[in-house]
């Protein structure tokens, strides 16, 4: 069954690359990185009930799972390879078992044909449902996007929108669907199940971007680990915030904007920039359909702060994902 199951994935998911010498069908996979580039590899774990509730489309969770690694690709700057997959199920009838990996299957093609990302191998087990991607890129020598490099007066830029994705997740946890209404429940249900990898914005930050991090726990907790590893503080200015048009008409202000602080799983960008380049920044990211928001600046000191519309400094309640609590 087990094969049968790896064989199916394999059918749905196939994607040439000269540098894979031997994908999956062995014991391991053989590749061939490329001469003068380093290789940047990112690993992420999904669980049901954890990071997608439980009844998700399957295919849904396939493009989502390996979305969520290719953001973390994109915050560095690298550019799309290989995968590796580790798959749990838990025991159902062969039919049912056949269903999910084919829409799963599906789903994760979707994402990673049009960046020519090569399923290279991995392993399928008994259990709870989970899905655990590893994913490989390139980048060239010294041009990686890190957390650390942010200087005092560099701006602090997001791409898209923020709060979607925690709007989504609220709406099916309300018993919202997905044809109901005027279709913002759809919008951000969406902006839950299949987030955007930020890719091209990622490569068109390399030399410009002082630091960058994929807005994944929430952008408090995100942007938090910019200044720690920055040795720096951030002053955000809450009306800058950007937020989509439904996340807007869904919820009420004050709502929406602590889901753009605090609410992840948007897989946007957040990035620190010189204020020189600012306005160039966000023409080419503009250019590429992502945009990019200015929304406040680094500064000397600790942590992250809010000021809201009246100037006032927020206290935040709630700063974040923490998968632990």
């Amino acid at each position: 069954m087990e094969f049968r199951l790896i064989d199916r994935i394999r059918e749905r998911t196939a994607q040439g690359r000269e540098d894979v010498r031997l994908g999956i069908g062995d014991d391991a996979a053989l590749v061939a990185p490329p001469a003068g580039q380093e290789l940047a590899i990112a690993i992420d774990t999904l669980v049901e009930g954890v990071h997608f509730p439980a009844g998700t489309d399957p295919a849904d969770i396939g493009w989502k799972s390996l979305a969520v690694n290719l953001s973390d690709l994109a915050s560095m700057g690298a550019s799309p390879a290989w995968a590796l997959l580790a798959l749990t199920l838990p025991r159902q009838p062969a039919e049912h078992v056949q269903a999910f990996i084919d829409g799963f299957a599906e789903g994760f093609a979707q994402l990673a044909q049009p960046h020519r990302l090569a399923l290279i191998g991995g392993d399928t087990t008994r259990g709870g449902l989970s899905v655990s991607v590893a994913v490989h890129g390139f980048v060239p020598p010294g041009e990686a996007l890190t957390r650390a490099g942010a200087r005092a007066g560099d701006v602090v830029l997001v791409t898209g929108t923020l709060g979607d994705a925690a709007a989504g997740l609220q709406l099916l946890q309300r018993g919202a669907r997905v044809d109901e209404g005027d279709g913002r429940a759809a919008f951000l249900i969406e902006r839950l199940n299949r987030p955007t990898p930020r890719l091209a914005a990622g490569l068109a930050l390399r030399g410009r971007a002082t630091a960058c991090i994929d807005v994944s726990d929430g952008l408090l907790a995100d942007l938090g680990h910019i200044c720690e590893e920055s040795s720096l503080g951030a002053e955000i200015e809450a009306p800058l915030l950007p937020r989509s048009p439904m996340l807007l008409g869904a919820f009420d202000e004050r709502s929406a904007r602590d889901l753009a602080l605090a609410g992840g799983d948007d897989y946007e960008l957040c990035f620190t920039v010189p204020p020189a380049l600012v306005a160039e920044v966000q023409g080419d990211l503009a250019r590429l359909g992502c945009g990019a928001t200015r929304i406040g600046r680094m500064v000397e000191g600790y942590g992250v702060r809010v000021r809201d519309e009246q100037g006032h400094w927020l206290e935040a309640t709630h700063r974040g994902w923490d998968h632990f609590a």
